[in-house]
């Protein structure tokens, strides 16, 4: 597949080599650079427009997040999404999300749950346009505000150590999901019950949400297989 990465913006205010780490590691977990898919360095850098130095730096700051693995005699490829990666993450989101939506329920403001109303509904229109990045922002942004919500800050910052591994698989998921009316429906449940300010089912609901997310992907993954 043809990589379809552009040159890079040279007129950024990041040092280059950021950059060039930050277009890489999005292409990877949005799916532009495929599970498996060699990185061949003179490639890259021609598509972005910049020497082989920073490419080369940017791959070895990627096998250091365990997005890119370097295979023996065959050079550096997108990291795999083994079942065994799936369940790691996922099996300790399901705890997070449970709590976080459980401490929600108690602590949300009224603006906040106005807020995250809306982001269901517009999750609900990009259903209609089956416009996969919207429904990926939209699923972003339900999340987040369910951890904000949830006014703690040491939960907070264990998600986001978590967030790109947790990103790539999100892409995965929404991209392959059969029935998206099924995960608005779990979208709507857990917001409602965080309305009526039921933590017990606010943390049951959304644990069950992932758990859901988790056999979709392992499912995927072994169709392919």
């Amino acid at each position: 597949m043809a990589v379809k990465l552009s040159k890079i913006n040279l007129n950024d205010y990041k040092p280059l080599r950021d950059v060039i780490f930050n277009t890489l590691r999005q292409a990877i977990i949005m799916g532009e650079l495929k599970p498996g898919e060699r990185l061949m360095e003179i490639q890259l850098a021609e598509k972005m427009g910049v020497s082989r130095t920073p490419v080369r730096e940017a791959i070895r700051k990627l096998e250091l997040e365990g997005l890119v693995v370097m295979i023996p005699r065959k050079g550096a490829h997108v990291a795999e999404l083994s079942i065994k990666d799936i369940m790691d993450v996922l099996e300790v989101r399901s705890s997070l999300d449970g709590l976080a939506s459980a401490l929600a329920a108690k602590r949300i403001t009224k603006d906040e749950l106005k807020e995250l109303k809306n982001i269901v509904n517009q999750f609900a229109q990009y259903i209609e346009k089956n416009n996969v990045q919207g429904l990926i922002k939209k699923d972003v942004e339900f999340h987040e505000m369910i951890y904000r919500a949830s006014r703690n800050e040491k939960l907070i910052q264990i998600s986001t150590n978590l967030k790109e591994q947790i990103h790539r698989f999100r892409v995965v998921y929404l991209k392959d999901y059969s029935s998206p009316s099924e995960l608005m429906k779990e979208h709507s449940n857990i917001y409602q019950a965080i309305e009526k300010q039921d933590s017990e089912l606010a943390e049951e609901l959304a644990s069950i949400h992932i758990k859901h997310q988790e056999q979709a992907m392992i499912a995927s993954l072994r169709t392919e297989d």
